[in-house]
């Protein structure tokens, strides 16, 4: 099963650089069918993605590190800023409400929905990533910086920032991935 290789291939990269491996717009083709392809609750497509790279990239984890006002060590935040580029992840909190509104009786389940398929938008272009031969990480320094990246992106308050996924070429992989009884986890009913 090719999904289930490419679950077990994608890891977290934190020793990345500028050299990527392929043409940058296959990184932006890959994140387009993502977006379009990752399927959501009720067809919503709340989703919302920014790729920052070159002098945003720079710019972003920058900012990050000032809104920390150096609480973060500066080593960490160049790790992700030595990386090609950032993926933004939101979901359009407008889209949310609009169908609570519209579908009382899960109205309190649509912002968990939107969540989930944010995730699921996250993994999928992280194990896509992987398959280009890419390595990221997937950070969360929001809420501290939501106001921050509005600003530096011009977005409206109603994108809710999720996550952070620096990426960029492999400097160093990293250790293999220990193997865990997993039937802590899963159980099989019958």
């Amino acid at each position: 099963m090719k999904i289930l290789e490419s679950l077990k291939e994608r890891r977290t990269y934190y020793d990345i650089n500028r050299d990527l491996p392929v043409e940058e717009v296959k990184v932006f083709d890959l994140v387009e069918k993502a977006t379009e392809l990752v399927p959501d609750a009720f067809n919503m497509k709340s989703s919302r993605v920014i790729v920052a790279t070159g002098e945003k990239q720079d710019q972003l984890w920058d900012n990050i590190y000032d809104v920390f006002e150096g609480k973060v060590p500066r080593e960490k935040i160049d790790s992700f800023k030595n990386g090609y580029g950032t993926i933004l992840y939101f979901y359009d909190e407008d889209i949310v409400k609009n169908l609570q509104n519209q579908f009382t009786i899960y109205a309190d389940r649509f912002p968990g929905w939107a969540n989930q398929s944010s995730g699921m938008l996250q993994l999928s272009i992280w194990s896509g990533l992987k398959e280009l031969g890419i390595g990221a990480s997937l950070q969360h320094y929001n809420p501290v910086i939501d106001k921050m990246v509005r600003e530096m992106f011009d977005l409206p308050e109603n994108y809710v920032l999720n996550a952070q996924m620096p990426f960029g070429g492999i400097g160093s992989h990293p250790d293999e991935k220990a193997k865990e009884d997993i039937s802590n986890r899963v159980k099989i009913v019958r």
